[in-house]
């Protein structure tokens, strides 16, 4: 589900081809019938936007036909806890939940937390700032039924919550009929044992939503009640199909995060000093009791001798956000001025960015703009080339953005590495120099640093500290086969890594991190990458018939598949022999298998918490969820989300239908971001008949993302030359249309025109009693390059999820009509 895997990530796809072929059932649950459906066992439609009630219904199926993993649940999930009585359900309250402010859209989470036993009083003293910190926040052990049976227990809180989601609900919600839906859940179910494991595979189908983060949660809800998590051939695989995907997050490119995802300080919270930022983000009972050692470890990597004990490391050298800084905040704040110069690096949102019209139009008002890619894409070109300068709506010489454009190199042309599905690193070599003045992201940000610094270098105001004192030594190591010198991947990998303050030497894993100054590391879960000055792990190519624990580096630790203590019973022992993967081997008393434990090496099964402990000593030797607060999965969650402990169905901003069927007063996510203030960016709502049709947007092989490395591309244009929607025969016969015609989408955000492709790959649905047309479009075109067409995004609102701010561009509305636009353009 959420994925077109065999086009989007064709390499990986193989496996699952071989699996298949080995007698595997492959099930594709998808809007779409598509290259994954071709090659799928069974093939399953569905309305785009309605995963949750899909996942729900699969949910009460496993609970009221007893499916679940009843010794898996108990032990290893927070299905026992009992949960405050303040606490009410969406069940209760028509769509929401308990704390809802409606003024604010916004949750208060405080009954959502659990009941607590009186909290035990640690002994001794701590040992360092990171016990120290742990301690002042601990607080009682949830209380629990390990019966299941009390009524404010998870597991019965969810009973209730998904009890309405049935095989019925799923027909005239998702448009999937009965049947189908029952396949599927015996399918899971009967897959799902101790001896035997079923795997969910996403990717942005299930992301891109108002509802994104909650669509994931429901998928690993489902998987904690099958007991598939941690195990071999179980779990969730996040699919990340393009160059560093999962490293430009890990490392980091995302707003609010810093590298190992650490949270970035606010201005607004209690983040005055160090101890008080470490003292907010302590999760006490949890493996995140070390974050001290983590964030300290940053400031010493990135400040070096300047950061002391007696300056807090620096912390206040380190950025604090002033709100939200998203990339659609930032866009918006662009428009109104208050942005006035911007980097695009590796992006292209003039055609790329959700109601691209508006991205041009935000762009239109910067000072100056610096493009850096391979190719004179529409972002650096908008000012002469845009629709809407063609076709004389805007002129272009009132844009006053001046536009920077510096050439850059392309992948082959560089050394690193990519860090994408599995959270692999793999290191690739440099193949060519790059012809001309084109010079690699790397070495531009590296040259740009070396000039930020030598011109603040005299500068003795409080805020330039940080340029001064940042370290900024990555020389290249001269490789004499090129002509253009690279920062040196060693040094980087190096300081990635981690290593001793005193004697410069690797550290070999995060295990070695301390928090008071004596280790530096700028990414505590790449640690163990690069343990030995000659040993980049990154680097390794020897593969073998399972875990390829020698090809590359999976964070953390090398281990391939993540809680894998769960593997095994509560006592250490194998679930069975055909799932043998991790096991407490009690001759050496340790933990073994094919795998790299993710687990205390030495500790028993039968190690019984620590009262009143922190960390790992706060959990026992069977819980196998380490970096979750007492160490189990957390099918309710009762922090840490802006919409809800529990996933619940709502409709996409724009619907076809007239209401959420199953709670008519909450059609839409009461939390939904939607930015209705920004020009030309209204969402259509329920059952608006000016746009009667779904549309969903996708990608093909031939082209990646905004196209804007494959348009340029020739042969890849000579592939795939044209922008096409997807429509079904019923639908084309409605509007009189055959395949190659043009055909006019319209929003409520713009107009494009496409090629018609007349495909029973698209399958009308009955949905709330009338039939649901569909219709699908690649993403891939703009106005620039070798191939070009309208522009996909120009359709799609700016909405997003509360949570990660991901934008919603799988699920909306339009009309489709025969015939082109004038001149093609807007």
């Amino acid at each position: 589900m959420g994925s077109n895997f065999a086009e989007n990530h064709p390499v990986a796809f193989r496996f699952v081809l071989r699996a298949r072929d080995n007698g595997a059932r492959i099930l594709h649950v998808d809007p779409r019938f598509t290259r994954t459906s071709a090659m799928s066992s069974d093939y399953v439609p569905m309305r785009s936007g309605t995963d949750i009630a899909f996942i729900g219904a699969l949910i009460n199926y496993v609970i009221q036909n007893d499916k679940f993993f009843k010794e898996y649940v108990v032990n290893y999930t927070n299905a026992p806890f009992i949960v405050k009585e303040e606490y009410q359900d969406t069940e209760d309250l028509e769509g929401i939940f308990s704390g809802f402010d409606p003024d604010k859209k916004a949750y208060d989470n405080a009954s959502w937390a659990y009941e607590r036993e009186d909290p035990v009083e640690p002994e001794g003293e701590p040992a360092n700032l990171s016990e120290r910190l742990a301690r002042e926040k601990l607080a009682g052990r949830p209380k629990r039924d390990e019966t299941l049976q009390h009524p404010r227990s998870v597991f019965q809180l969810m009973k209730k919550h998904y009890s309405r989601y049935t095989p019925e609900m799923v027909e005239e919600i998702c448009g999937t009929s009965k049947e189908e839906f029952l396949m599927v859940a015996e399918t899971v179910t009967a897959n799902s044992n101790p001896e035997r494991t079923t795997t969910f595979c996403y990717a942005m189908g299930w992301t891109q939503h108002t509802y994104g983060v909650q669509t994931i949660r429901s998928g690993a809800i489902l998987q904690g009640l099958l007991g598939n998590m941690g195990r071999p051939g179980g779990g969730i695989l996040a699919l990340r199909g393009h160059a560093n995907v999962q490293g430009a997050t890990d490392l980091s490119t995302l707003w609010n995060s810093l590298p190992g995802y650490l949270d970035m300080p606010a201005k607004g919270a209690a983040h005055d000093t160090l101890e008080d930022f470490l003292r907010d983000k302590m999760r006490p009972t949890s493996f995140w009791q070390n974050y001290p050692k983590y964030l300290v470890s940053i400031l010493k990597a990135w400040y070096g001798d300047a950061a002391t004990p007696a300056n807090d490391f620096a912390y206040e050298a380190l950025p604090k956000t002033l709100g939200n800084h998203s990339h659609y905040k930032m866009f918006e704040e662009a428009y109104n001025g208050i942005i006035k110069g911007m980097m695009v690096i590796g992006q292209n949102p003039a055609v790329g960015g959700q109601n691209a019209s508006f991205h041009r139009k935000a762009l239109g008002k910067l000072d100056w703009l610096v493009v850096k890619d391979p190719f004179l894409i529409e972002t650096a070109t908008f000012w002469y080339e845009a629709p809407e300068v063609k076709n004389g709506s805007v002129k272009a010489e009132d844009i006053g953005t001046e536009v920077f454009y510096l050439p850059s190199t392309v992948f082959a042309e560089t050394e690193g590495s990519f860090t994408n599905t599995s959270r692999l690193l793999q290191t690739k070599e440099k193949a060519a120099d790059p012809p001309g003045d084109c010079r690699s992201d790397l070495w531009f940000t590296y040259e740009l640093g070396k000039r930020l610094k030598e011109l603040y270098k005299d500068s003795n105001a409080k805020r330039d500290w940080g340029f001064n004192h940042l370290t900024w030594d990555y020389e290249p190591d001269v490789n004499p086969r090129f002509k253009i010198q690279e920062p040196s991947e060693h040094k980087i990998v190096k300081e990635i890594n981690g290593y001793d303050v005193a004697t410069g030497a690797p550290v070999a894993g995060f295990g070695d991190l301390q928090d008071d100054g004596s280790t530096a590391c700028g990414c505590w879960i790449y640690s163990g990458v690069l343990p030995e000055e000659s040993l980049n792990r990154a680097a390794n190519r020897e593969g073998d018939d399972y875990q390829y624990l020698n090809w590359g580096f999976a964070w953390p630790a090398n281990r391939r598949n993540l809680y894998n203590r769960a593997s095994a019973r509560p006592d250490g022992k194998p679930w069975s022999e055909r799932k043998k993967y991790i096991w407490w081997d009690a001759g050496k008393e340790e933990w073994t298998g094919y795998d790299v434990p993710d687990f205390a090496a030495t500790k028993a099964p039968d190690t019984p918490a620590v009262p009143g402990g922190v960390g790992l000593a706060a959990q026992s030797g069977k819980d196998p969820f380490l970096m979750n607060p007492d160490g189990v999965i957390q099918l309710f969650a009762p922090a840490g989300l802006a919409d809800g402990p529990l996933p619940t169905h709502y409709e996409p901003p724009d619907t076809p239908v007239s209401k959420n069927i199953l709670y008519p007063e909450q059609t839409f996510s009461p939390t939904a971001v939607i930015f209705e203030h920004l020009p030309n960016n209204k969402v259509h709502g329920a059952n608006n008949s000016k746009y009667p049709f779904v549309i969903t947007t996708y990608r093909v092989t031939e082209h990646h993302l905004s196209g804007a490395m494959t348009r340029w591309l020739p042969w890849l244009a000579e592939l795939m030359p044209e922008l096409f929607l997807e429509i079904s025969p019923e639908l084309a016969s409605e509007l009189g249309v055959h395949s190659k015609d043009f055909v006019t989408v319209e929003t409520g955000r713009g107009k494009i025109e496409a090629r018609a492709l007349v495909t029973k790959r698209m399958r009308p649905l009955k949905v709330e009693g009338k039939m649901v047309h569909t219709v699908g479009m690649p993403i891939h075109w703009g106005y620039s390059g070798v191939a070009t067409g309208s522009v996909p995004n120009d359709l799609s609102a700016i909405v997003a999820d509360p949570n990660v701010y991901i934008h919603s561009s799988k699920a909306f509305t339009c009309n489709v009509k025969k015939g082109r636009l004038p001149g093609g353009v807007v």
